[in-house]
């Protein structure tokens, strides 16, 4: 990934997050970063929220790390906000080792989540762009 190789591991996980939107805006591809997510109580909106990190083209969260290792706590929040948010695709990249790490996911409409191969759908237009 292009962002990866020109800044390495060790930055705070906003850098790489700059240079993603950069270079997704450079491609056409509508991102919006640091994207509240309201909290409710039943019906009731509490005054919390969650932040994803990006949102690319309305379907699609990416959650990004710079962490030493990736574990189910980081998985679990990426397939809470797909779940929460009803989103089709989601993306894990982890910046804070030597070489970059990715997962990615698909909410399926039984709301089950699967681990894609990174081949295996549009998610090729985001990839083409990062890398």
């Amino acid at each position: 990934m292009q962002v990866h190789a020109e800044y390495h591991p060790g930055l705070l996980e906003s850098a790489y997050e700059a240079a993603l939107v950069y270079l997704m805006e450079q491609s056409n591809l509508r991102c919006e970063e640091q994207v509240n997510l309201p909290i409710y109580w039943k019906d009731v909106k509490l005054k919390k929220h969650y932040c994803m990190d990006l949102v690319v083209d309305d379907d699609t969260i990416i959650e990004l790390k710079a962490v030493k290792y990736v574990n189910n706590e980081h998985r679990k929040q990426l397939w809470n906000y797909m779940h929460l948010t009803h989103m089709p695709f989601g993306l894990l990249f982890n910046f804070g080792c030597n070489s970059l790490f990715s997962e990615w996911y698909c909410r399926r409409d039984d709301g089950e989540i699967k681990k894609l191969n990174w081949r295996d759908n549009r998610l090729e237009n985001v990839l083409e762009v990062l890398c």
